[in-house]
């Protein structure tokens, strides 16, 4: 199967994972819930007295208790690792745990269950992971209402990855058009009279209230039937992906709302569930179960710069070609007038979901390779912060050479963090003028690079070191030890040797999609590495550090001094520089000896 989506669902008194997934029979894509019964929540604890820990430990109401060897900060360290019945036992116990007189410290209580099983079982969404075990009836399984074709599937055996390529998902995107004859649309009165629907796989379809000769428009009686007959496309064109423009926010938060009060059951998911939002940083994030909805206004926001991000001009950006545009202050004036403006409509609304599947085709491979990267869903990895990108990606690799992941920091904490910050980078003001014979100096990936080179890392700076032992950071003097290296240089190590090696399979690729998907999959990897350094400084990071932070930064500005001092010997003026790089005009008749 092709692992989409995750979550758990309680069965009695335990907690049931559940994969959703996608695989093929008979050549026809079906849905599918791998059900794993065996998984159980834990947290690490780290005893003052640990014959005294244990026998306090034993007097609460928990499952299991292991002593097992971990390391802190590359140190080895025996900890408990306690085991609960539930995943709601976790921050009902904690506290009473973490108050123990026995205990020194208690350590990732805070991940979620679902991240939890993923990283522990290896798994990562949009790859193919292989299950044993059995499917039963959907009918015969009381935890979901799926449809007969969902599979629900038992598992026998813990999951694992396999080895794939890309996987060939089935996108649905939509789009909706409002009645809205007194300025922005009010759900709470302005009716939808437009779904556009369409697919990667050839679907191009508007429900309307409307008549129309358009082949492409299906006309339906009621703005409730319009509800019913889009959640109907849904169930049966069952996309992987769902996808919108500004969707969390507007669309299906539009939809939801006018079903609600329409009575209109927006059954959408795999296992018959309903729309539901959950909250992600600022905003909610609509959520349909099997189906991974991505909202890309989110991406295009991450992925490129621009004046402004509306459809239209996301889509001129990316194909240099205008779509069809109506003002939203007129929607309401075409429908009203009818005749050739209510065809416009038809046109541009059907057009507004093209768009959408063009721009998802176009961005959201980054997106998923960060997903096969990182190793946590898709539906997060499309809404989460570059932080959160890194923090997540470093948790799966502190687990993998048994590292105690550091705890997120209390509000007080947090707040003394934030009143704090390191230097920046190194920036000349630019000479004014007009110039010419201008050549521009980059360092290549400059802060990724100090980080592995000086081995800057929580857990090799020091107070002190035997002198050629320790590399020295200009100005404030901070120690990182030389070796061994550090968990966060290792880490961007081998992901720039990866990216390193993908870019010369890229110039020996026979194949164009080959090329491509190779491209996709370093790009992926350069964005991650160059995102790392900049969270050592981001006050809520787990492996926070001002001093890390500061160290890459001063020899940064270190770096690009000397390099322009350097280049002024060979004739090169610099007349501007900001953080990894310098532009400068050649002088010949400026050479130095």
């Amino acid at each position: 199967m092709v692992l989409l989506d995750i979550d758990y669902v309680t069965e009695g008194e335990k907690a049931v994972i559940r994969l959703f997934g996608t695989y093929d029979s008979a050549g026809t894509s079906k849905s599918i819930i791998a059900l794993d019964r065996g998984f159980l929540p834990y947290i690490y604890v780290i005893p003052h007295d640990t014959k005294a820990c244990q026998e306090e430990l034993k007097e609460l109401e928990i499952e299991k208790i292991e002593l097992v060897k971990r390391k802190e900060l590359g140190k080895p360290i025996d900890v408990f690792k306690v085991f609960f019945k539930h995943p709601q036992d976790v921050p009902r116990l904690r506290d009473q745990i973490g108050d123990m007189n026995s205990v020194y410290e208690i350590r990732e209580y805070d991940l979620p269950f679902y991240r939890r099983y993923l990283i522990d079982k290896g798994l990562f969404p949009m790859g193919q992971v292989e299950i044993h075990g059995k499917c039963i009836l959907a009918s015969d399984y009381r935890g979901c209402k799926a449809d007969e074709e969902t599979c629900i599937f038992v598992m026998e055996q813990d999951p694992h990855l396999l080895e794939s390529e890309f996987p060939e998902l089935k996108i649905l995107s939509f789009d909706i058009e409002t009645y809205n004859p007194k300025g922005m649309p009010r759900a709470e009165e302005d009716p939808i009279i437009m779904i556009s629907l369409s697919s990667n796989h050839g679907l191009r379809k508007v429900i309307s209230t409307a008549q129309s000769e358009f082949d492409f428009v299906k006309t339906v009686a009621t703005e409730e039937d319009i509800l019913k007959t889009f959640v109907s496309y849904v169930k049966k064109e069952n996309p992987n992906l769902i996808i919108g423009y500004n969707s969390d926010n507007f669309d299906f938060t539009y939809i939801n709302e006018r079903a609600k009060r329409l009575s209109v059951p927006l059954d959408l998911g795999t296992d018959g569930s309903s729309l539901k939002f959950m909250r992600r940083g600022f905003t909610n994030a609509a959520l349909v179960k099997g189906r991974v909805h991505v909202d890309l206004y989110l991406v295009v926001r991450r992925y490129l710069q621009m004046d402004r991000y509306t459809l239209e001009r996301v889509h001129w950006e990316l194909f240099g070609v205008d779509k069809e545009d109506i003002p939203g202050d007129k929607i309401f004036k075409y429908w009203d007038d009818g005749g050739e403006k209510l065809d416009l409509l038809f046109k541009y609304s059907l057009d507004d979901a093209e768009a959408v599947t063009r721009i998802g085709e176009k961005m959201l491979p980054l997106t998923m390779e960060l997903t096969r990267i990182v190793g946590q869903p898709f539906f997060d990895v499309a809404r989460m912060a570059t932080g959160q990108l890194v923090e997540w990606y470093l948790i799966r690799k502190a687990f993998e050479i048994d590292e105690l992941v550091p705890n997120k920091p209390s509000a007080s904490e947090n707040s003394t963090r934030r009143g704090k910050r390191a230097s920046g980078g190194y920036v000349k003001d630019p000479v004014k003028g007009l110039h010419e014979n201008i050549v521009y100096f980059d360092f290549r990936s400059l802060y990724p690079s100090i980080i592995i080179s000086k081995n800057v890392s929580l857990d090799t700076l020091v107070e002190e070191c035997e002198e050629g032992s320790c590399h020295v950071s200009p100005e404030a003097g901070h120690l990182f030890l030389k070796e061994p290296a550090g968990f966060v240089p290792s880490v961007i190590g081998n992901i720039l040797n990866e990216r390193m090696r993908l870019k010369t399979l890229m110039g020996k690729a026979s194949d164009e999609r080959e090329a491509q998907l190779l491209n996709v999959q370093q790009e992926a990897l350069k964005r991650l590495a160059n995102s790392m350094y900049g969270v050592y400084g981001f006050s809520r990071f787990r492996w926070y550090s001002l001093e890390c932070a500061d160290a890459i930064t001063a020899w940064g500005r270190d770096y690009i001094k000397k390099t322009m001092k350097r280049a002024e010997k060979f004739g090169f003026k610099p007349i501007y520089a900001d953080t990894d790089g310098f532009y400068a005009v050649y002088e010949e008749n400026k050479l130095q000896n």
